[in-house]
């Protein structure tokens, strides 16, 4: 069985670097990782294309929006009343602070993340998110693809987040930037290896996946 060292290794090596993740500001991470919550990348692109817009992604202008207006803008992300209340609180609880996140990570510690899914509508995935890509920490992002990959590798209790995030501890030589990688390395190739549908083409972990 692979260790967690060595699949990020063979991740990195036959795939490269992945710039991930796609946005301009950290604003923008802050909208998508909500938007992508229960949809695909595309359906969350195009309410942040909306939103673009609609409000240049300032985010004091996001917060006035009237509810059903900010709403009907990421309709397209689907589940878009709870996205939009969560948009809305995660906001305010950043303009306390005036979006100052060295200053939140600062006041909070180490219990950021408990902090962070005391807010409304985040959980578990998104709040990893926004600790590895807003507040620079150093997290196991244990999504669906993440889940799969290690139940194909033979790893037990993958079926909720939780339960795989308990298991898996980083190595301890793991920066920032590794951990923004190896969460982008199992995504993207989550998303090749179980989207195909049929042919699927030998990959590089094949020998190391059980059936």
């Amino acid at each position: 069985m692979l260790t967690t060292e060595e699949l990020y290794q063979l991740l990195y090596h036959h795939m490269g670097p992945q710039y991930w993740w796609p946005a301009d500001s950290k604003i923008e991470i802050i909208i998508g990782a909500i938007l992508v919550q229960n949809t695909n990348w595309r359906n969350a692109e195009y309410a942040i294309e909306r939103l673009q817009q609609e409000t240049n992604l300032d985010p004091q202008r996001i917060s006035e929006l009237p509810l059903e207006l900010l709403q009907e803008y990421i309709r397209s992300s689907g589940f878009y009343k709870n996205k939009g209340r969560a948009i809305h609180g995660i906001f305010q609880w950043l303009e306390m602070y005036d979006y100052n996140y060295e200053v939140i990570k600062s006041k909070f510690g180490d219990s950021l993340r408990k902090q962070l899914l005391s807010l409304r509508g985040i959980g578990e995935e998104t709040a990893d998110v926004l600790l590895v890509y807003i507040f620079e920490e150093i997290e196991f992002i244990p999504d669906s693809y993440t889940r799969r990959i290690y139940q194909k590798l033979g790893y037990k209790d993958t079926n909720t987040y939780s339960q795989l995030k308990r298991q898996i501890r980083l190595p301890g030589y793991f920066t920032n930037q590794d951990a923004n990688e190896f969460h982008a390395l199992l995504d993207n190739f989550g998303k090749n290896y179980f989207n195909v549908k049929s042919d699927r083409r030998y990959t590089f972990l094949d020998e190391y996946f059980i059936e």
